[in-house]
């Protein structure tokens, strides 16, 4: 392995240094940074404002296609999209990938539920009501039925388990805690949801999230 690795599993290498374009105010965003900081590795952030256009632009679709954040340069030039991609990425190797077959399956099964069952519906209502700045009877119900059914799914799943992929915490809650923990401002009270409010506080604490 080169010397300039700063971790390593048995196959793959971490540069020294690596870029993560990414908005402040995304959950997507700041799952990354969460497991980027939790891992103690060292990397710029470049604060990029999704409002402005700023991921339309040739030099953003050069290095991403797909236009979105959060993105991951790493020192070598390759980029990486997509918020679940790049934790399991950045997280391989490490103890929050479970070792156990079928956890890690799991752990991608919610990974993979994240991202069409519960952020197409709770962070999207979020965004429409903080950056869109529309009124609680303007946001579409499907989206807050939805939201619920999502969070209805979670509850269940953690009235019987402390965390969602195995018997320690991994990515899957990282990825799943991101836009939960902040769906009161897209309108979703959490009161209904004991079993979520208290597995929020497990994540927040096994990942140093503030």
């Amino acid at each position: 392995m080169s010397d300039s690795c700063i971790r390593r599993s048995e196959t793959l290498c971490w540069p020294a240094m690596l870029t993560v374009y990414g908005d402040i105010r995304s959950g997507n965003c700041l799952k990354v940074r969460w497991l980027l900081d939790r891992l103690g590795l060292d990397y710029q952030w470049i604060e990029t404002d999704v409002m402005s256009g700023a991921t339309r632009t040739p030099e953003f679709l050069k290095m991403n296609p797909a236009g979105q954040l959060p993105t991951a340069v790493l020192s070598d030039g390759r980029a990486l999209a997509q918020s679940n991609a790049i934790l399991v990425h950045m997280a391989e190797g490490s103890e929050w990938i479970p070792a156990d077959p079928f956890a890690r399956a799991k752990m991608f099964e919610w990974l993979f539920w994240e991202q069409y069952s519960h952020e197409p519906y709770i962070a999207v209502a979020r965004f429409q009501r903080t950056l869109g700045g529309k009124a609680a009877h303007d946001i579409e119900p499907r989206l807050i039925e939805r939201g619920h059914a999502a969070l209805a799914r979670m509850e269940a799943a953690l009235a019987e388990a402390e965390w969602l992929a195995g018997d320690r915490p991994s990515i899957a809650d990282l990825s799943v805690v991101a836009y939960t923990r902040v769906a009161p401002e897209g309108g979703f009270g959490l009161a209904p949801y004991p079993a979520v409010r208290a597995w929020i506080g497990r994540v927040e604490d096994a990942f140093g999230i503030v």
